[in-house]
């Protein structure tokens, strides 16, 4: 017996749920990586504007604190353009912390269904900020495959030129990173944006 029509589009929203968790790790994993490799690089300068690798470590924090407080059901400020001091004498400990946290906030049930947008937004920041923190430290910024485009599609791509202005820098081609992991199409290419400014300036 087949499913009736909710059974099926409660089955794609659960899918679709899954998908963003798994996407959030991956790009979450991968920025952990970077932070790793900052270690002892923290006033290096970054592709985000007045920010050093330590702001723009305690910027990343403070938003992920920001959502994992709202997938909780939790009042939250919005992350400030000056963010708190959150990752201590051990960043990589308190971006482990940040991560399991959301994670769990996330993956009650329910959660990632309603907050899809959100999710969205938490991966791309982690995402972009990866991207800053690697090109701020000399570290390799290739990006795991798929993960640049499903951000884009989630988020940046349905940001208008107008929109972008005053908020993120010039884009960064996608078909770089595919290029680069022997992945290259030929198609066109689509574009991210780096050097995002906070989460606060993004929703203004």
């Amino acid at each position: 017996m087949g499913m009736c029509p909710e059974q099926t589009a409660i089955r794609e929203a659960t899918e679709m749920a899954d998908d963003a968790l798994d996407l959030y790790r991956r790009a979450s994993d991968w920025t952990l990586t970077k932070v790793r490799g900052a270690a002892g690089q923290l006033r290096n300068t970054t592709p985000c504007d007045e920010w050093d690798v330590r702001t723009l470590h305690n910027h990343m924090l403070d938003t992920e604190r920001y959502f994992t407080s709202a997938a909780r059901g939790q009042e939250a400020a919005l992350p400030s353009p000056t963010p708190p001091d959150l990752i201590g004498d051990d960043p990589v400990a308190a971006f482990e912390r940040a991560q399991s946290d959301l994670l769990s906030a996330f993956g009650g049930p329910g959660v990632a269904d309603k907050s899809a947008p959100a999710l969205g937004i938490a991966l791309a920041d982690q995402l972009l900020h990866g991207w800053d923190v690697a090109e701020a430290t000399g570290q390799d910024a290739t990006m795991p495959t798929g993960l640049a485009e499903a951000a884009y599609g989630m988020i940046h791509g349905r940001f208008t030129e107008d929109q972008r202005r005053g908020v993120f820098k010039p884009a960064v081609a996608v078909a770089r990173w595919r290029s680069e992991l022997g992945e290259d199409d030929g198609s066109q290419p689509q574009k991210m944006p780096v050097g995002s400014s906070s989460i606060s300036s993004m929703r203004a």
